[in-house]
């Protein structure tokens, strides 16, 4: 189909108003289905073009930054595919999460205005359905430019056009979290946009150093040897330095559990997996893939800096009290298993990497749905105060379960395939090179995978099992808007998990191709 790619990411662009204007004139229910079909024929769009191999757009952009193109390999296709089916999927799961959270802010206003309280039960209900509208329309109005920032910024062929991908995420990441977050949101909102933004800045010294040597910012047109070997370290290095920022690894991870804990669940749910895994995307291909010289004198700091924080966020994970907080420090632990396997330098270590990105996606998508469900029908994130859910919240529990044994790494999930493939490689390169020092790490990273148990079973058992507080005894199951998206999420992980091809089959010849196996 002509022009597949291009509709995928503009489409949501430009359809955008519609949704606002959906959402103020009819309300949140015609408003989130107007945004699930376009998001829906857009990840149709895209896993069609991906079943059919490499797929590749160009476009006439300006003479000074060369072409404007789309790209969908063996890389940009299992990100490009979790990014939209996830966006699609947390669309439905939006609207009881954010109408509660809209009852919510209204009371609030109400209360610092009591000035129309005053009135008959029916104006303040037609005020609050009016209130509700606008915010609504507002809101998935700036989910699909949300999704559309993240897809345009994996598939993108040029160096100018992946910076401008890369910030287009941030604004409406922004006004999310401004607007619908919990506790100091606007101060949370502005701290996200300030660390992001300057990482991004980080990011585009690297690109303009390297498009400036070579005259050109295509991808096409990036050779590793035509770059002075000085300037080609230190643009590395910023590039690292700025997709470090985006991953929330070690060092650059401060915003990360203030931003995931303050914002609206299913914006968390695209946070976590989807969004800052990108930077995991960059590292790929414009280290790993257009610098591999470079790449393979900081390869090893890779691995080191993806071991420390892996240990360190399993560590913050285990004592944290905040159910989403503590999902946040998994999330930098994951991100530090992503660059652990980067830093491996084998084709199997690099494979397990990307397909860690598509299980954190699976299974974080899933528990970040659990702690919203928990928020809308308990009232509280506070895991000391939960307990014995699982007879209250069966379709939740058994979900909750399939998320943390993905995390975890354990068979029949996802997440298995992707940490088995992930240390082989890692121990693979260890034992061809005979290095003391990759030995080590290998073992460190298995105490982390240890650590990313404690934690996951820790927390389920305080939130599911146990004894059922007094306060608890009326809690019901979430609406099927909220668990069938985690249904559906948790059946994914396990086919994936038992039949791994699906992805693999498209990444392991491009790892092999990159590494030039």
């Amino acid at each position: 189909m002509e022009y597949a790619l291009l509709q995928a990411v503009f489409l949501p662009l430009l359809l955008s108003p519609i949704a606002y204007i959906l959402g103020r004139k009819v309300g949140p229910t015609p408003a989130m289905w107007f945004t699930f079909a376009i998001l829906l024929y857009t990840t149709i769009l895209v896993v069609n073009a991906a079943l059919s191999g490499t797929v590749e757009e160009h476009y006439p952009w300006t003479e000074q930054f060369g072409e404007f193109g789309f790209l969908l390999d063996g890389l940009a296709s299992p990100f490009a595919i979790i990014i939209y089916v996830l966006s699609t999927i947390l669309v439905l799961y939006s609207k009881p999460y954010m109408i509660h959270k809209f009852h919510e802010q209204f009371e609030e206003e109400q209360k610092i205005n009591p000035s129309s309280s005053g009135q008959s039960s029916v104006v303040e209900s037609s005020a609050l359905s009016n209130y509700v509208n606008a915010k609504s329309g507002l809101y998935f109005a700036l989910y699909l430019v949300f999704a559309m920032g993240m897809l345009g910024t994996v598939m993108s062929t040029n160096l100018i056009e992946f910076y401008i991908f890369f910030e287009v995420m941030l604004i409406p990441g922004f006004f999310l979290v401004a607007l619908w977050g919990d506790g100091p949101r606007r101060k949370i909102g502005l701290m996200f946009l300030f660390w992001t933004h300057a990482g991004a800045v980080v990011l585009l010294l690297g690109f303009l150093m390297i498009g400036l040597t070579i005259g050109s910012f295509d991808f096409a047109d990036i050779k590793e040897s035509e770059i002075p070997q000085d300037v080609v370290m230190i643009s590395a290095i910023a590039i690292a330095i700025g997709l470090g920022v985006k991953l929330a690894v070690f060092m650059f991870h401060v915003w990360l559990p203030y931003v995931h804990g303050s914002a609206p669940t299913p914006i968390s749910a695209l946070l976590s997996p989807a969004m800052i895994g990108i930077g995991a995307y960059g590292v790929f291909r414009l280290i790993v893939e257009f610098l591999p010289s470079t790449f393979a004198e900081l390869s090893i700091w890779f691995h080191i800096w993806g071991l420390v924080t892996m240990l360190y966020g399993g560590a913050m994970a285990l004592m944290q009290d905040d159910l989403k907080r503590l999902l946040a420090y998994s999330s930098i632990s994951q991100m530090g298993y992503l660059l652990f396997g980067i830093g491996s330098m084998s084709a199997m270590g690099l494979a397990g990497a990307e397909m860690m990105y598509i299980t954190h996606g699976l299974g974080k998508g899933i528990l970040f749905m659990m702690a919203g469900i928990i928020i809308v029908k308990v009232g509280t994130r506070s895991i000391s105060k939960l307990g014995g859910l699982a007879g209250k919240m069966p379709i939740t529990a058994v979900c909750a379960v399939i998320g943390a044994l993905t995390i975890m790494g354990v068979p029949p999930t996802s997440g298995f395939m992707g940490e088995w493939i992930l240390f082989y490689g890692a121990l693979e390169t260890a034992i061809e090179e005979g290095s003391t020092l990759r030995a080590v790490t290998f073992g460190l990273g298995l105490v982390a995978t240890a650590l990313t148990m404690a934690y996951m079973l820790w927390m389920l058992k305080r939130v599911f099992f146990g004894k059922t507080p007094e306060h608890l005894e009326k809690v019901k199951e979430g609406s099927w808007y909220m668990t069938a998206p985690m249904m559906v999420l948790a059946g994914f992980t396990v086919v994936l998990g038992i039949y791994p091809d699906i992805f693999l089959k498209t990444i392991l010849p491009y790892m092999n191709g990159v590494l030039g196996i």
